[in-house]
């Protein structure tokens, strides 16, 4: 079930429309670990600092492509929860989301993600439950 390379993922842009509006860029792609990043600038609410919603983004975008990836060929990965504490605030430069798998099943997979800031400080920590199912899609 599980698939550990760049190749399985076949439909760019990876992470959907709303990760390239984001700007959100994967480095490492797996089941059990992803690791994407995303600019500030751009994602800032009102007070100028990363809207929280920016950060709960970037989380699900990154675990969601692990997910993906372990469901493996004809199988079809999607998020059911999703939460997130905001820790800290961040201004300006890149953050880093890693998603580290807690549990790989057939039917659910889910994974811890730990967003940090160009300093290595802990912004947002969120768990997102993804649901394993068959992918239904015309021509997949």
């Amino acid at each position: 079930m599980t698939q550990n390379t760049t190749t399985a993922i076949q439909k760019p842009p990876v992470g959907g429309a709303l990760s390239g509006r984001l700007g959100i860029t994967f480095s490492e792609l797996g089941a059990e670990r992803a690791v994407a990043t995303m600019p500030v600038e751009g994602n800032t609410q009102s007070h100028g600092i990363l809207h929280g919603g920016a950060s709960a983004a970037l989380a699900e975008t990154v675990a969601s492509v692990a997910a993906n990836l372990h469901a493996g060929e004809g199988q079809v990965a999607f998020g059911v929860e999703l939460n997130a504490s905001h820790h800290r605030s961040a201004a300006a430069g890149t953050v880093t989301a890693v998603a580290t798998a807690l549990h790989l099943g057939r039917t659910l997979a889910s994974y811890e993600v730990v967003v940090s800031d160009d300093r290595g400080r802990r912004l947002c920590t969120a768990r997102l439950t993804c649901a394993v199912v068959e992918d239904r899609r015309p021509g997949s």
